[in-house]
């Protein structure tokens, strides 16, 4: 007799696999490249902390520097400038990048490359022109000055970065989020908001 009742789909086992094997390699990458820096980071060198065969970076990211672009995907999940007070608004970034660099070692393994490879450095001005140019713009009192003053902005911001989070000067990387963001604060809201110089 013929049972006519179909088959139970068998778990896509071969899809669950890729996915956990990316994340694997990404979370490799990540810490290579912030360790290692982009150009001592080898695929070798990431794959034998994934676990897996450097072929498989490869076949799923083609090369470094395809690795390197999607490890360092970023989405700095800035503040919404609409629903931001001007005023308050060099706070709100301080506290907001403070909170992404503790957490997010992608920040990281981003600054310690762009300051010594070329494609770091393209993918930190993509994340310059895309997400904090536009909150400059809706913030700033002339949006034709807003690149200017997002740069600015990037000055302080990258600057502590570096020396807290890359260099670990002690006195930054001792200094509490809230003594840094009473510091920063009021600068990066006057490069945001305060009337231009005149220069």
């Amino acid at each position: 007799m013929n049972d006519s009742t179909p088959a139970t789909p068998a778990p896509n086992a071969p899809a669950r696999r890729s996915d956990t094997t990316r994340r694997a390699i990404l979370e490799a990458a990540r810490e290579r490249f912030a360790a290692d820096g982009y150009e001592r980071a080898t695929i070798r060198a990431i794959a034998q902390q994934a676990k897996i065969d450097p072929s498989m970076v490869m076949r799923y990211y083609g090369n470094k520097e395809g690795l390197f672009a999607a490890a360092v995907a970023i989405d700095l999940k800035l503040p919404d400038p609409s629903s931001l007070p001007r005023d308050e608004a060099g706070r709100a970034l301080v506290t907001h990048f403070l909170h992404q660099w503790e957490e997010n070692e992608v920040l990281t393994a981003l600054l310690r490359v762009g300051v010594t490879n070329d494609a770091g450095a393209e993918r930190m001005r993509g994340i310059f022109n895309d997400q904090l140019l536009p909150l400059a713009r809706r913030v700033c009192p002339d949006p034709e000055q807003a690149p200017a003053r997002a740069a600015l902005v990037s000055s302080q911001l990258l600057g502590l970065a570096l020396t807290r989070y890359v260099l670990r000067f002690p006195p930054a990387a001792h200094l509490h989020p809230e003594e840094i963001t009473a510091w920063l604060a009021p600068t990066v809201q006057h490069y945001l908001t305060a009337p231009h110089p005149g220069v």
